[in-house]
């Protein structure tokens, strides 16, 4: 009895820490281009802006910066960003979307969800390097 007991409590405790974080991605291809235009999201921290930037200069592209609500016909090749931290002992980035449009019609999106990683420590690390993952899964190619 004790030992199903014991069974019992370690199947529940790992069950209570949840998922780990899930990431889906539609990878965009050939985009005939190396310019992506970003649309600002003032209500996401900075620093995100500032990551997806230098993750897509890495892979070869330009970025140009477009204000907060700018159309997605502003240019040929065009993204929207949204994500947002949480805190659970440290602050981490619990959700990421990339969304990428291609003469205004979406062509590839990237999801970053931690939301219900609870005691999962993987949700944990720098946003830089899960921002830059979900940019090299997004866009496969270099633009080079």
């Amino acid at each position: 009895m004790l030992r199903i007991s014991a069974v019992l409590a370690i199947v529940l405790s790992l069950t209570a820490c949840g998922g780990v974080p899930r990431v889906t991605i539609k990878p965009v291809t050939a985009l005939q281009t190396r310019e992506i235009c970003i649309v600002n999201n003032p209500a996401v921290k900075p620093g995100f802006l500032e990551s997806y930037k230098r993750a897509l200069v890495a892979k070869g592209y330009t970025v140009k910066q477009l204000e907060a609500n700018s159309d997605v016909s502003a240019c040929r090749v065009t993204t929207v960003y949204s994500a947002n931290w949480k805190w659970d002992v440290a602050l981490y980035m619990s959700y990421a979307q990339i969304t990428v449009f291609r003469d205004n019609v979406e062509v590839g999106n990237a999801n970053y969800d931690a939301r219900r990683g609870r005691g999962n420590m993987s949700k944990f690390g720098e946003a830089d390097t899960k921002i830059a993952d979900l940019v090299n899964q997004l866009f496969p190619g270099n633009a080079r």
